[in-house]
């Protein structure tokens, strides 16, 4: 098991799970206070046609932390952005990560917006599933954009 500080240094300090700020000083038994979180994520099969997975810790609030024990974790997409029919982020990574591919994670009315949604997604990613590459890809279509989530 990682040091907590050590977990929060590399995390920036932001919860994976509601992408807040975590307090470094706060208790660790106050609701907002550091916690660790021990996940795996299903790695594509290997050569030998097992699949694998890798297992790390990301630093969480504790009680984001308690309350994904009793339901499915969510990590949701920001009200600040303009995107409509957005897919479930923790669904579409296990399932491209698992599978490889891309998939449409969600429609924009114009490519400012896309462009935007693109790199919130990716800075996301990076914390959340921090051991995968991923790509965004803003394609127009239909007087829209779509955005396209690939794992790399």
């Amino acid at each position: 098991m990682s040091d907590l500080n050590a977990v929060g240094e590399r995390d920036g300090w932001r919860c994976w799970l509601c992408d807040g700020p975590v307090d470094p000083d706060a208790s660790v038994n106050a609701d907002r206070g550091p916690s660790v979180d021990s996940f795996a994520l299903s790695k594509t099969a290997s050569s030998k046609g097992k699949k694998g997975e890798v297992g790390r810790e990301r630093l969480a609030h504790r009680a984001c932390n308690t309350q994904k024990g009793k339901i499915a974790p969510v990590v949701p997409w920001s009200g600040d952005l303009f995107v409509v029919d957005a897919a479930p982020i923790v669904a579409t990574v296990e399932r491209l990560t698992r599978k490889g591919g891309k998939e449409v994670v969600a429609r924009c009315p114009d490519e400012a917006d896309a462009h935007q949604a693109a790199e919130w997604l990716l800075d996301r990613l990076s914390r959340y599933a921090p051991d995968y590459s991923f790509s965004v890809e803003a394609q127009p279509g239909g007087g829209q954009y779509l955005l396209v989530l690939r794992v790399n």
